[in-house]
């Protein structure tokens, strides 16, 4: 009886902790998963504000470059793509077009010296600067997130419930293909 009562005792005791490392597993699984979720939406947060600041940085501008028209359609196309995204794909697409957009935006200015010299156009400028390096971190974040549990959901054991229970890797922010070139100055201008 006494050999009986340790097996069993034995068992119980193996169960409890398959049990606990599963639910140890599972809320670690959970915490990942909420990370990446609150690190995509810091992005979505950031390209949101670079998204408000764009009105004010157009129409500053518009009053000095009116015969710039093509540039502003650019940028409010690129502006209803960022605004309109859905996954994680067509964000990174739409913030690579704005970053374009803006990108000619600010050459353009260069052929302005009286914008270049506007305190508000300057004031814009240093939001827009501080906003890109916010989007910037806000990526890195979120690719660390991302990395971190697509990783964890492939360890062994986790990977053995984790996609039993619905956990799926999640896509990296990246940029769009090219983004690396450096820009055809001629290009900016549309020549």
């Amino acid at each position: 009886m006494k050999n009986s009562m340790k097996v069993l005792i034995g068992i119980v005791v193996i169960v409890l902790l398959i049990i606990m490392s599963g639910v140890g597993g599972y809320n670690s699984l959970i915490n990942r998963s909420e990370e990446v979720d609150a690190s995509l939406s810091e992005i979505s947060v950031q390209l949101q504000r670079r998204n408000d600041l764009i009105p004010n940085l157009v129409e500053t501008v518009q009053r000095y470059a009116q015969h710039e028209e093509q540039i502003f359609t650019d940028i409010a196309e690129a502006r209803s793509r960022l605004m309109g995204a859905n996954t994680v794909a067509e964000q990174a697409e739409g913030d690579a077009a704005m970053t374009g957009a803006l990108s000619r935006l600010l050459a353009i200015s260069e052929n302005y010296p009286d914008l270049k010299a506007n305190e508000n156009f300057i004031n814009l400028q240093d939001e827009l600067a501080g906003t890109e390096n916010r989007i910037a971190t806000a990526r890195r974040t979120y690719n660390n997130s991302a990395k971190k549990y697509n990783a964890s959901i492939r360890r062994f054991p986790t990977n053995i419930f984790a996609t039993s229970l619905g956990f799926e890797s999640v896509v990296y922010f990246e940029a769009e293909e090219g983004a690396s070139d450096n820009p055809n100055i001629g290009d900016l201008f549309g020549e």
